[in-house]
């Protein structure tokens, strides 16, 4: 744990001036240390971030990365979309430099409980849950880290929150060292950005580390049916503390039950988090997906640890109508029902939204060429896609993979992979994006290709 009094006069680089990078000049000028900010990006591409630090007493070093700055600092803090193995990195830590990320250096300062929520798919729908059960049962929560919401903002906030829930992505765990959150939230794991990790296993790594600092005062709340999750949990560092399993499988009922967790059986989630089993109802949860119960009951064990109120609960569980670009409802057009799950950016995340449907699935997938393997989407293609109409740089990988499993189309262009996608739909059809890929090849995020996608679909007559 630090004291913001501990920055006074420390020389202290941000690396990366998005978001997260100006938040953390802000809280850095603020107790006092000397800034100094850099980033490949020219003074021209970064007008709008340096128009928010105003007159703050910052020193620039824009459009490439300057050795000799960075050995004059006593800290050096990377944003998240920071590769942390850059060789620039490598030359500061060789003459003795320290350098953290903005997540855990912010942690550091952080004295009320977190609960953190980590996992390759499901983590945002899981913490919005969290926060909107607490919020209902008047508990006074902050949200934020990989939501969209750096986790140093929290530390700028005039009055502290009783609870702090974060998102903690993969690239946010690299540096961890010290966060020691009160609930670890595991949701799954599966393959995911192997443009910036070497392997499967490098990536494994690096969630791995949310469980560093585990004690006997955590609480780890695991996927009981994600056989990667269940294979972490036998790690001595996740055994310091209690574990709490949720599950959809009615045989580990008894199991869970008696040491804590939550089962779904049929339209009933049965919950313990002490002496008494709770009950819950899911017949009118708005959100669709099997995937879907697994986020619920992740977030009631985390939810009902910090004081969510059971009437709250069941609430939230009926009216969350979950959140956009995840297996979103768009409309319906002449029977043909059109699903909008842009922030599927991994295969694991198509197969969920796969799940949701029947059969008679028209799907585009493809965008950035992340290096995943796609051969596991084979069987659920099979059995209920028609149409597979891929776009994007990775298009001709995916079709080699897969292309033999479905009629496929190869297409040029977003606006035209959604009109063929329109054109071949017939009345009870679904038409579903899920790329599976990042949006970076042609969008600059996956809410800009979700929002696009939307404004087609709302042309169609």
């Amino acid at each position: 744990m630090m004291s913001e009094t501990d920055l006074k006069d420390k020389r202290v680089m941000v690396v990366g001036l998005g978001r997260c990078g100006v938040s953390l000049c802000k809280f850095l000028s603020k107790h006092g240390a000397k800034v100094t900010v850099s980033d490949h990006k020219s003074k021209a591409e970064l007008s709008n971030s340096l128009e928010q630090l105003g007159d703050l007493l910052i020193q620039y070093d824009l459009g490439n990365h300057t050795p000799r700055l960075f050995l004059e600092q006593d800290l050096i803090v990377l944003s998240p979309g920071v590769a942390p193995n850059l060789k620039i990195f490598e030359y500061a830590r060789s003459h003795g430099v320290k350098v953290t990320g903005e997540f855990e250096f912010a942690s550091r300062f952080i004295r009320e409980p977190v609960i953190a929520i980590t996992g390759t798919n499901g983590k945002s729908t899981t913490t919005k849950l969290i926060e909107v059960m607490l919020k209902e049962s008047g508990v006074n929560v902050w949200m934020g880290g990989n939501y969209g919401i750096p986790l140093v903002e929290y530390l700028l906030q005039p009055e502290k929150s009783a609870v702090v829930v974060a998102e903690v992505s993969s690239f946010q765990l690299e540096h961890v060292e010290t966060f020691t959150p009160q609930n670890i939230v595991f949701m799954n794991l599966a393959e995911n950005h192997l443009d910036r990790y070497r392997s499967m296993e490098e990536y494994v790594n690096a969630k791995r580390r949310i469980f560093n600092c585990t004690n006997q005062a955590t609480t780890s709340i695991l996927n009981a049916d994600d056989n990667a999750v269940v294979e972490l949990a036998r790690d001595p560092s996740v055994q310091r503390g209690r574990i709490f399993y949720f599950s959809r499988k009615k045989t580990l009922e008894p199991q869970i039950m008696n040491i804590g967790g939550a089962v779904c059986i049929e339209k009933e989630l049965r919950v313990r988090t002490g002496p008494e089993i709770e009950y819950f109802s899911v017949k009118n949860m708005k959100m669709r997906g099997r995937h879907s119960i697994e986020n619920v009951m992740a977030a009631t064990l985390a939810a009902r640890e910090h004081g969510a109120k059971h009437d709250a609960v069941q609430k939230v569980i009926d009216s969350f109508p979950g959140l956009e670009h995840r297996l979103e409802y768009v409309r319906k057009v002449g029977g043909v029902e059109f699903f909008n799950d842009s922030k599927a950016t991994n295969v694991h995340a198509v197969i969920r939204a796969l799940d949701a449907f029947e059969e008679n699935v028209i799907l585009i997938c493809g965008g950035k060429d992340t290096n995943l393997n796609f051969e596991p989407l084979r069987s659920h293609i099979e059995r209920k896609v028609k149409n597979l109409i891929l776009i994007g740089e990775a298009k001709e990988r995916i079709n080699r993979q897969i292309g033999d499993s479905s009629e496929t189309f190869l297409i040029g262009t977003f606006e035209e992979a959604a009109l063929i996608a329109y054109q071949k739909s017939r009345n009870g059809d679904i038409v579903l994006l899920s790329p599976g890929c990042s949006s970076f090849d042609m969008f600059d995020s996956y809410e800009e290709r979700g929002d696009y996608f939307k404004s087609i679909v709302n042309k169609f007559r």
